[in-house]
């Protein structure tokens, strides 16, 4: 059907065969219907103004009832608001697909068609769309709208295109098969226009005479013989002008011919109806409407060009436009709006043409648009000047704020700036401020008060985008000052007169005018002080004075005389200068300069002030007078040295005599030249008193007048002489200490010379000493001796008390280092003391049987203090929280569910009226039986009907697969139980099914549960020695092998393998053979192919013989490294990428070795190790080294293979790995490959070492985040998508293998059999028939389960054990007794009596533990008998626990023989569990927090969900009735009489008890719809007399039918058939 233009010719059909002629039947309806869907596609795009699906997928795409809903919207907005239409945009649908809620859509579309007047008999069912059971019915409802539409004018004209579109045959073949799937009979479109005729209610045969009089009319051409047909008042047509005649003649001829032409293009040799070639009166009246249109657009376009608004205004209220919202005032803005509409679009297209009634529409809706908002500004402008006036800074800024006013953004902030600013400006206008104005000062002031902001923020971005901003106004901003403006304007606000208030527009100006002067100053002076630099560099004084006496250089004091010095100080500064920087061309800046010119006018002061100091001096020693000379030589601008006191006359009889020296005769110059310091010299005149720095000239100087420096060294030569004279004077004292000194060297010198005799005669001088000291020594020591034999007792009592006193020295000295060291005495006990504890503590965890004494010494710990009663009284409160928000949230998930069949008892409802309502008018009496049938909740198909029985089958599989899923051991066992060629079958389809293939965490989780719970299963009942994992082929790790190298496991591989195999394969030259023969015969090949001879070697040799040659042994070296070096790459991608591999897979390694050590405790480490790493290498790792290609490690081109030297390559890499691994040595295979033993061994280790770091991984729970209460909290149940058949399958192996997998009845598994019944067959699920033909395998079919938990809730059990009860109370016992009394056996412990001490202490204990007590909260305290026992004394505590231990003997729980050691590491064991026991505490009070946040959170959501359903329950039984609304405003709702033999006959009355059935005539039953939907009132009455009434309920109703109650009773005594009384109140009450 490529390629169609138009049906196949009769002529086709006389050579083809039935069959192929059905076929070619199917394939024309096919594309007829495509045909029409692309009609409706191409109309509603039109009406739409948007692009939809092509015409295969148009379908699919109504279904959600949102294009629809948008078309309805078109033609009937106030029926249809956007904001109604659910899903919009269509997210929720892309997301999940259909909701419920898009039937809402639907029903709009069918309110908006009935509401414009479409005929009821083109409606299609909510069904028809929103399930697809009849989507021919809706395209055709959509064609007869769209005629309907054209005949109002509100919608264009949809277009014929049988034969002109083209389809692909896969697209025809497809809608044929959908067609034919569905057993549909297209409707006949063609006939719509004569259906819209016949519904007038008028004569139709006039109706149809007239119509084919115009066709007539029309044909023949005749523009006048076209309008008298037309003008006929039998053919109802409205709106003829006849100015229009014409354009009415060409229009219809047009259309009747394209008409024509379409029914030519559709002959099929079926019969065709007149109006199949002629116009109908609907197609007629809409190009009637259609010319009307264009004209009055023709006419709009000429009051356009003559810009006549009252002619526009005029075309504007053409009815054929039916414009709405045209306004008389608004003339001159329809004709603004629209001309420039009509030129935009004139420039778009690029020529002159009409504007479409849409345009028009939006123009004059844009033009009302634009008026309102005026009128509203020129009122808020009004409201504004007012509160001006007012001079409420609030009220003004407040309607300044108004969004009619189209004023810029005001901030509330500065309310009183915009008040007086706008004050003032008003009262300079004198009268009412205008939009323009205010929108001036309002932007100007909301810019100023923006800047105010950011200055009061410091924020500088912001204030220069507002400083820049045009709307402030202010000139002459430079954003190169933005800084400085900021700056000098943060300053004026912190000025005291503004005190932080806001700046003016006016300060603002002043401050950018000010900031810009004194940028233009700093200018100024930058340019000074560039032309001082460059007439520095000149080199001419007199343009360097030039640029100094610059204003804008800012230097004071400059003047001419100085001009030379200036010039030398600054080019000696800019000489420094530069050699400081090192930068030749380093200019002076102004600083400097004012620096370099105050110092020039300094230093010319000094000059000044010394050169008239000197002139003073020689006028003083002219005139002779010492005094004064004196005096003039202490001026302190001459700056003399050396001037002493009373030397006046000598100072002037010097200086004279220098005078007298210089004086030259005929000298009569005035000018006087003094030298400077740093070189220079200063010329000053005497007579004027005038100085400077040039020599002046002529060049004669005064000779005869002395300088500062020959006046200096007169003052020296003076200074000199006077010095002396005074030194003698005061050097008197001096002069005795130097003689003293004198007179000591020459002592010293004589002491020297006797030091020096004795030396030289030291040797006799020490003999002489020495008899001497020993003369004295031996005469003292008699003398002692004789006074102690004189005293000998008193020495002896002296010793005695001596010895005394040095034994309590040394004591005190020692305790008080101790006192003083008595923090590290005690950290020294305490380490002692420490390490003891560890000792103990370390023999009660570790010992299997600690001694009595370790017990007593901890026994202690197993006290609760008051935070662990306060934590246990938290703990029990969340877990009866948690207890709570689990049982309400049941409760809410329950009613949740039983609204959920509320709803799908009202929708299915709904679908069976629609089924049953072809079959009403027809029924009788012998169809009451078919018709009850036909209402008949049981007849509803499939696991997902909705009826009871097959609700509660489809719950029960539910249960029965979260069983599953939740509990692995049934699935391990399960697997197990079948044939081994079965399980990987069964694994795979059902059993990742049951879990997603892990797509999420809990799946993901809850497999891992499975692997591991069948990976024990398997190491316990199958394994007998570890090395089995080996050799054999176990289950489980080739389940999982498979599904982790399926899964993610290609990712993986490649990470850890992709790279080093590319590089191997990369190297074309790299050989790793290591067969000598294969090595030989490649060289002997080789030196024959290079020689061109034939070797002398033999070809076939043996290994031995291959090795004697030494070229043989190079390259198998060669070949060895090289296969070395591979490996060691290969080992070390592996190694290092432990954490790629899948958590899954290491997760199953670490199962492995837990499993394989808890079964073979003997078996070495290493042992196990090896079968851990075969897992994980061998299995998961070596296929893909061997076959990289086949894993997608590597890519390879289609068709490609890796080449064999390649494949060798791999290989032999592979095989080294493998028995590395292993830690298997090369014994076979030649002496060649035993030198790879060492690699072996040294690879094994590192093997050994990755297992282990692979095995370290968290356990699932952590890893996931998983824990019990994870089901309980998630909002959403988990599903799973499972085929019929291996439902079937499932059901079948767990009936067939129920008592191995559950051998305990009263298991879990065996109710939920139980539940299920009989084993169903798959027409049984389906609802079907298995096709005879084969066509369809209805096994295939998928079915989705939620997944529930039956058994739900949280159970504890409430009783413990009495053997538990007692050693509970015993080890209490034993706990208080050993903390008091000693004794070095439980035996001898109780036996002996305690002392009234141990009695005191444990009073004092009991005490305290009282006092505890009554703290504790009552839910919290310990159990009565237990607190009981606690209380007693110690006497009777050891009796009742020597009672209790025999009790325990007797009942085998421990024993006496070993001094009741059990009962001992009973205790051991809580008190080393006692911290555990806490941290579970906190882990589990932090889990019960999160739980229980997510339950509310959980409830919440159920509430929500319940109110919306209880909403949507409410809409739908309004929906059921439509009429209901309105009939209940100010009109009595109708009622339903029938007799009971009416209803008898009926077949909804059954009978009535204790009546016969000749008296139902004079019974009568009125039916009265309730003030609520849904609700009606019975009332029985027997001869005209009340008797009985009774209020029904329609969902009632439906929840016997769902529960298959085919009868109920009325009044209790009346009863009816259910099914028939819900088709009668249907019919009745709730059918339009």
């Amino acid at each position: 059907m490529e390629g169609r233009g138009a049906g196949p010719g009769r002529a086709v059909y006389d050579r083809l065969t039935a069959e192929e002629m059905d076929e070619q039947r199917r394939q024309n309806v096919a594309y007829q219907y495509l045909c029409r869907l692309e009609e409706a596609k191409r109309w509603m795009e039109a009406c739409l103004k948007e692009e939809l699906p092509s015409p295969v997928e148009l379908e699919e795409s109504l279904r959600n009832g949102v294009l629809l809903a948008k078309l309805g919207h078109c033609f009937a907005p106030s029926v249809v608001p956007v904001k109604k239409i659910y899903d919009a945009e269509q997210l929720r649908y892309q997301a999940a697909g259909l909701h419920f809620r898009h039937t809402d859509n639907i029903n709009f579309w069918l309110s908006a068609i009935a509401h414009i007047g479409l005929p009821s008999t083109f409606f299609p069912e909510t069904t028809d769309i929103y399930d697809k059971k009849n989507m021919p019915r809706v395209v055709y409802c959509i064609h007869a709208l769209s005629l309907f539409l054209f005949r109002l004018g509100l919608a264009p004209q949809i277009h014929d295109l049988y034969g002109k579109v083209k389809f692909t045959a896969e697209e025809l073949s497809n809608m044929a098969s959908e067609l034919a799937k569905y057993g549909l009979q297209l409707p006949a479109f063609s006939k719509i226009g004569g259906i819209l005729a016949n519904e007038l209610s008028v004569d139709e045969a006039a109706v149809h005479a007239a119509v084919l009089a115009i066709n007539e009319a029309v044909e023949r051409g005749v523009v006048a013989d076209t309008l008298a047909a037309l003008q006929n008042p039998s053919a109802l047509l409205g709106n003829l002008r006849e100015p229009l005649a014409a354009m009415y003649q060409e229009l219809l001829a047009q259309a009747r011919t394209e008409k024509a032409a379409s029914a030519r293009n559709r002959d099929d040799g079926e019969s065709q109806d007149i109006y199949d070639r002629c116009l109908t009166q609907a197609e007629i009246q809409g190009h009637v409407n259609h010319v009307n249109v264009c004209g009055a657009l023709e006419g709009v376009d000429d009051a356009l060009e003559t810009q006549s608004p009252e002619a526009l205004l005029e075309a504007l209220r053409d009815p054929a436009l039916a414009l709405r919202g045209v306004r008389r005032d608004f003339a001159d803005g329809y004709l603004e709006q629209l001309s420039a509409d009509r030129e935009q679009k004139a420039q778009e297209l690029g020529l002159l043409e009409l504007l479409e009634k849409e345009e028009v529409q939006a123009g004059v809706a844009a033009a009302n648009l634009k008026g309102d908002q005026e009128q509203a500004m020129l009122q808020a402008v009004g409201r504004i000047n007012r509160a001006i006036r007012r001079g409420v800074a609030a009220d003004t800024v407040k309607e300044l704020q108004c969004p009619a006013a189209q004023l810029p953004p005001v901030h509330p902030c500065a309310p009183a700036v915009y008040q007086h600013e706008l004050a003032l400006l008003q009262q300079q206008r004198q009268g009412e401020l205008g939009q323009e104005e205010l929108f001036v000062a309002v932007e100007m002031l909301s810019a100023v008060v923006l800047i105010n902001q950011a200055l009061e923020a410091r924020d500088a971005s912001g204030f220069w985008n507002s400083l820049a901003d045009p709307a402030t106004g202010l000139t002459e901003v430079d954003g190169e000052n933005a800084q400085r403006y900021f700056d000098a304007l943060v300053r004026l606000r912190q000025a005291p007169r503004l005190a932080g208030a806001f700046l003016s527009w006016n300060d603002l100006q002043a401050t950018v005018s000010q900031v810009n002067a004194q940028v233009q100053e700093e200018t100024d002076q930058v340019l000074a002080v560039s032309l001082i630099n460059e007439a520095l560099s000149q080199g001419r004084p007199e343009k360097t004075l030039s640029a100094l006496l610059l204003p804008a250089a800012g230097l004071d004091n400059v003047s001419l005389p100085v001009a030379p010095r200036y010039h030398l100080l600054l080019v000696a500064a800019k000489r420094q200068k530069a050699q400081r920087t090192g930068d030749p061309g380093a200019a002076l800046w102004l600083e400097e300069i004012r620096r370099e010119v105050v110092r020039a006018n300094e230093d010319t002061d000094t000059a000044r002030r010394m050169a008239l100091g000197v002139a003073a001096i020689n006028q003083a020693i002219k005139e002779g007078r010492a005094a004064q000379t004196e005096r003039v030589l202490r001026n302190p601008a001459v700056a003399l040295r050396g001037l002493a006191p009373d030397c006046a006359d000598a100072y002037q009889r010097v200086l004279e005599g220098a005078v007298a020296e210089k004086r030259r005769p005929g000298s009569t110059a005035f000018w006087v030249p003094h030298d400077m310091k740093d070189g220079t010299t200063y010329y000053f005149h005497l007579q004027t008193f005038r100085g400077t720095w040039e020599r002046p000239p002529g060049g004669h100087l005064h000779t005869s007048h002395l300088t500062r420096e020959e006046i200096q060294a007169a003052v020296t030569k003076v200074g000199a002489a006077h010095d002396r004279q005074q030194l003698w004077k005061a050097s008197v004292g001096l002069v005795v200490r130097l003689q003293a000194r004198l007179r000591g060297v020459l002592a010293r010198r004589r002491f020297a010379e006797q030091a020096l005799f004795l030396r030289t005669w030291l040797p006799a001088v020490t003999k002489i000493q020495a008899h001497w000291r020993g003369y004295r020594q031996r005469k003292v020591y008699l003398e002692r001796l004789q006074f102690l034999k004189a005293n000998t007792d008193a020495i002896v009592k002296v010793q005695a008390w001596a010895r005394m006193w040095a034994a309590r020295r040394r004591y005190r000295r020692r305790l008080r280092y101790f006192r003083e060291n008595v923090n590290s005495v005690v950290k020294i006990q305490a380490f002692f003391r420490a390490r003891k504890a560890r000792g103990d503590y370390q023999m009660l965890v570790r010992a299997p049987h600690p001694p009595l004494s370790v017990v007593r010494r901890f026994v202690h710990l197993l006290g609760q203090s008051q935070q662990d009663f306060l934590a246990e009284a938290e703990l029990l409160k969340l877990q009866e929280a948690v207890v709570r928000e689990i049982r309400s949230g049941q409760q809410l998930e329950q009613d949740l569910g039983l609204m959920d069949v509320k709803i799908g008892l009202l929708v299915k409802n709904r679908i069976t009226l629609q089924e049953v309502v072809s079959h009403c008018k027809k029924l009788t009496r012998k169809d009451k039986e078919q018709l009850a049938e036909m209402m008949a909740p049981d007849k509803q198909k499939g696991l997902k009907a909705l009826s009871k029985e097959k609700r509660q089958k489809l719950e029960a599989y539910q249960h029965l697969f979260y069983l599953l899923q939740t509990q692995p051991i049934y699935l391990a066992k399960l697997i197990f139980q079948m044939p081994q060629n079965k399980t990987t079958k069964f694994v795979e389809s059902v059993v990742f099914s049951l879990f997603n293939y892990a797509s999420n965490q809990r799946e993901a989780y809850l497999l891992l549960q499975l692997f591991r719970t069948a990976l024990q299963e398997e190491v316990r009942t199958k394994v007998e020695r570890p090395q089995d994992m080996v050799t054999g082929n176990p289950t489980v790790v080739r389940l999982v092998v498979r599904f982790y190298r399926n899964g993610r496991g290609p990712s993986a591989l490649r990470e850890i393998l992709g790279r080093v195999t590319r590089d191997t394969l990369a190297d074309k030259a790299l050989s790793v053979h290591t067969d000598p023969v294969h090595i030989y015969k490649s060289w002997v090949s080789q030196t024959e192919a290079q020689t061109g001879q034939r070797s002398h070697l033999p070809y076939n040799v043996t290994p031995e013989q291959a090795l004697s040659h030494p070229e043989v042994q190079r390259r198998l070296d060669i070949a060895l490294r090289n296969l070395l070096a591979v490996t060691d790459k290969f080992l070390v991608a592996i190694i290092s990428s432990v954490d790629q591999i899948p958590y899954g897979m290491r997760y199953v390694a670490k199962v492995l070795t837990r499993a394989l050590a808890e079964k073979f405790p003997a078996a070495p480490e290493n042992e196990v190790y090896k079968v851990v790493g075969n897992l994980l290498y061998y299995r998961f790792l070596n296929p893909a080294v061997v076959a990289p290609d086949a894993f997608d490690v590597v890519a390879v081109a289609a068709g490609g293979v890796l080449a064999p030297p390649q494949r060798h390559t791999l290989g032999a890499v592979a095989q080294l790995l493998q028995h590395a691994a292993a830690g298997k040595a090369f014994s076979g295979g030649g002496p060649h490959l035993r030198v790879l033993n060492d690699y072996v061994e040294e690879t094994h280790l590192k093997f050994r070492r990755f297992v282990c770091r692979a095995c370290q991984v968290p356990e699932p729970e952590e890893r996931f985040a998983m824990d019990k209460y994870s089901d309980v909290v998630a909002v959403a149940k988990p599903v799973v998508y499972v085929t019929v058949g291996e439902l079937v399958h499932t059901h079948r192996l767990l009936l067939e293998h129920q008592d191995w997998i559950a051998p305990d009845h009263r298991d879990p598994l065996h109710e939920l059999l139980e539940d299920l019944g009989e084993l169903p067959t798959v027409s049984d699920l389906t609802g079907e028939n298995v096709s005879t033909d084969g066509s369809t395998d209805l096994s295939k079919l998928e079915v989705s389960l939620t997944l529930t938990n039956k058994f739900e809730g949280l159970e504890t059990d409430t009783e413990d054990s009495g053997v538990q009860r007692l050693l509970l109370s015993t080890k209490q016992l034993l706990a208080d007794i050993l903390q008091f009394h000693p004794g070095d056996s439980l035996q001898e412990m109780l036996t002996c009596s305690a002392s009234r001490e141990q009695e005191a202490a444990h009073k004092r204990l009991m005490c305290r533990r009282q006092a505890c007590e009554a703290q504790t909260p009552e839910p919290l305290r310990r159990h009565r008998s237990l607190r009981a026992q606690g209380l007693l004394p110690l006497a009777e505590k050891q009796r009742r626990a020597l009672r209790d231990l025999r009790r325990l003997e007797s009942l085998g729980v421990v024993s006496a023989d070993d001094g009741y050691q059990g009962l001992l590491d009973e205790l051991a064991k809580d008190i080393c569990n006692q911290r555990r026991h806490r941290q579970q505490r906190k882990a589990e009070l932090v889990r019960l927090q999160a739980t229980l946040q997510g339950l509310r959170a959980k409830a919440a959501f159920y509430e929500e969900q319940g109110d919306y359903y209880s909403q949507y329950i409410r809409a739908c039984l309004g929906h059921l009735a439509p009429g209901c609304k309105s009939s209940a405003k100010g009109k009595k709702q109708p009622c339903l009489r029938y007799t009971a033999a009416q209803l008898l006959e009926k077949g909804v009355l059954v009978d009535i008890e204790d009546l016969p059935s000749s008296h139902f005539r004079n019974v009568i039953f009125d039916i009265t719809p309730g003030d609520e939907a849904g609700k009606f009132e019975v009332n029985a009455k027997f001869l005209g007399v009340d008797m009985e009434r009774f209020q029904l309920h329609y969902q009632d109703l439906l929840q016997l039918q769902y529960e298959g109650v085919a009868v109920m009773k009325l009044f209790n005594k009346a009863r009816v058939n259910v099914n028939l009384l819900l088709f009668l109140l249907n019919k009745k009450f709730f059918w339009k």
